[in-house]
C-alpha cells in the first residue's frame, strides 16, 4: 500500500537484526502457523478492542431493531478500517513516533493548537467509552449474580487503573492477546440460531437500507464504533512501544530505514498481516453480533435496553447460561479496551506536548502520560456510577466517535503522505483512495451524528 523507492545515501547504516516473529538471527525457522501468531500485536489487539461493549450494544441494537439491514456496514468498514489502521502502523513503522509525536512533527503551532482541542475532545469522549464500558463490566458482574453493578464498575475502575500504571507493556499486552478470545463466543450463535441466510444476503448487498432518522443515526454510530479514532492512536503507540522493546532501537523505536531493505520489506508485510488479521477478527465479531441479534432478539421483536436483554441473543447456543456466557464476554471486552481508550489519548497529548509517554515508561519518567492516562479512567469510573443508563451510554460512545473520526482522519492523511516525514514509505494509490474514501465517508457521518444528536438530545 506505499510507495517505494531505494534508499538515500544519508541513511544511517543499517542492520538486518532477526525479530520474534522472524528467523533472523538465531537461524530457526518455524512453521507458517507459528510465525502467523506471531507477528499477531498491535493490529490484533486494537481489532478486538474494537468489539468492545460500546461495539457490541451498538451492533445488538442493530441487529435487534433493524434485523439484517445494517449487514452491509460490515462488508464496507472492512477494507476501509483495514487501510487505515495500515496507514497508522506504516506511520509508526516508518518514523519510530507515535500519531501525537507526528502531528508535532507536521503542524505550525497554530494547528497544533487546533489540533490538540480536538484531541481533548477525543479524550472527553473516550472518558464516556471508559464509563459504558465499566458500566458494562458492573452490569456483567450484576447478571452473575455478585453483587451491585455500581460496586463492581467502582472495583473494576481502580484495579484496571492500577494494573496498567503497574505492569508492564509486554505483560499487558500478553494478557489483552489472550482476552481477545473471549469475543469467539458470538460466532458459536450462528451455528444454532434459525438465521435467515437469505436475508443477511440482502443485508450484505444493502437491499434494506432504511432512509429514516433513526436508521441513519445508528448508521453513524456503528461505522463510530469501528472506525473510532481512539484507534489511530493506539495502533501506532502500541507498534512504537514494540519496537522499543526490540534490541535494534533500545530506548529509541527503530525507523524501517534503520533496516537493509530486506528487514524492513518483512517488517511491512508482518505489520500489514497483523493489521488485516486483527480488523477481518473485529468484522467477524461484528457480522456474528448482528446476525445472532437479528435471527433472535430482532425475530422476537425484543427491545436491547440492558445487558440482560443483550444477553438473550446467546440463548440459542446456552440456554440458561446465556446470561453467564453474555456475561464472560461483556467484561472480558471491556477489560481489554479501557486501557486502550485511555492509554490512547494521554499516548496522543503526551506526544503533541513532546512529553515521554509510554505503559512501559514509569510514572515518573512520563508524567503528563499517566496524568492523562488517570483523569480518563478515574472520570470514567466516576461517571458510571452515577448513570443509569448503560446500553443508551455505549451507544452514545459511539455516536462521538463517529462524529470525532473525520478530524483525526484528514490529519492522517496529511501526514502519511508528507515525503519529509514518510520518506519512500508514503501512501501508494491503494492505500490513498481507500484512506480519502474512508475520510469522506466519516466527516458526512460525522456531520449528521452532530445534526442526529442536537435533534434527538
Amino acid at each position: 500500500m506505499s510507495q517505494t523507492r531505494p534508499h538515500s545515501q544519508d541513511v544511517p547504516p543499517q542492520l538486518d537484526v532477526g525479530t520474534p516473529e522472524e528467523p533472523g538471527s538465531h537461524g530457526k525457522r518455524r512453521s507458517p502457523v507459528a510465525r502467523f501468531f506471531g507477528v499477531l500485536g498491535p493490529g490484533l489487539v486494537t481489532g478486538a478492542a474494537d468489539d468492545d461493549p460500546s461495539g457490541i450494544a451498538t451492533y445488538a441494537q442493530a441487529g435487534a431493531t433493524f434485523r439484517y439491514s445494517m449487514l452491509w456496514t460490515s462488508i464496507v468498514t472492512f477494507p476501509l478500517m483495514a487501510a487505515t489502521q495500515e496507514i497508522c502502523d506504516r506511520m509508526a513503522q516508518a518514523t519510530g513516533d507515535s500519531f501525537g509525536k507526528l502531528i508535532r512533527r507536521k503542524f505550525p503551532r497554530s494547528l497544533r493548537l487546533v489540533i490538540g482541542v480536538l484531541l481533548v475532545a477525543l479524550i472527553v469522549a473516550n472518558v464516556v467509552n471508559v464509563a459504558a464500558d465499566l458500566m458494562a463490566i458492573g452490569q456483567g458482574m450484576q447478571l452473575l449474580h455478585a453483587g451491585p453493578a455500581p460496586v463492581w464498575s467502582a472495583v473494576a475502575g481502580v484495579a484496571i487503573l492500577g494494573a496498567v500504571v503497574a505492569g508492564s507493556f509486554e505483560l499487558i499486552g500478553r494478557v489483552f492477546k489472550w482476552l481477545c478470545l473471549v469475543l469467539l463466543v458470538y460466532i458459536g450463535v450462528l451455528f444454532v440460531a434459525d438465521v435467515d441466510w437469505a436475508q443477511v444476503l440482502r443485508g450484505f448487498a444493502g437491499m434494506s437500507i432504511q432512509l429514516t432518522p433513526d436508521y441513519l443515526g445508528l448508521t453513524v454510530a456503528v461505522l463510530g464504533t469501528t472506525i473510532s479514532p481512539y484507534m489511530f492512536f493506539w495502533q501506532t503507540a502500541q507498534r512504537v512501544e514494540q519496537l522499543r522493546a526490540e534490541d535494534l532501537g533500545g530506548d529509541k523505536a527503530p525507523r524501517l530505514a534503520d533496516r537493509t531493505p530486506s528487514a524492513a520489506r518483512r517488517k511491512l508485510r508482518n505489520g500489514r498481516i497483523d493489521v488485516i488479521a486483527g480488523m477481518a477478527f473485529s468484522q467477524l465479531i461484528m457480522f456474528a453480533i448482528i446476525t445472532a441479534t437479528a435471527a433472535t432478539l430482532g425475530k422476537a421483536g425484543t427491545h436491547v435496553s440492558t445487558a440482560a436483554d443483550a444477553a438473550k441473543a446467546l440463548a440459542p447456543i446456552a440456554g440458561a447460561g446465556s446470561t453467564v456466557l453474555f456475561a464472560v464476554g461483556f467484561v472480558g471486552s471491556a477489560v481489554l479496551a479501557i486501557p486502550v481508550l485511555a492509554a490512547s489519548g494521554a499516548a496522543g497529548i503526551a506526544g503533541l506536548a513532546n512529553q515521554e509517554w509510554g505503559l512501559e515508561r514509569s510514572p515518573r519518567r512520563a508524567p503528563l502520560f499517566y496524568v492523562v492516562l488517570a483523569a480518563g479512567i478515574v472520570g470514567g469510573t466516576l461517571m458510571s456510577v452515577v448513570s443509569s443508563d448503560p446500553i443508551g451510554l455505549l451507544v452514545l460512545s459511539a455516536i462521538l466517535n463517529g462524529i470525532a473520526a473525520g478530524p483525526f482522519l484528514v490529519v492522517m492523511m496529511l501526514i502519511s503522505r508528507d515525503r519529509r516525514i514518510m520518506r519512500e514509505y508514503t501512501n501508494g494509490r491503494l492505500a490513498a483512495v481507500l484512506g480519502w474514501t474512508t475520510t469522506v465517508l466519516m466527516c458526512v457521518a460525522g456531520a449528521y451524528g452532530i445534526w442526529y444528536t442536537v435533534t434527538n438530545g
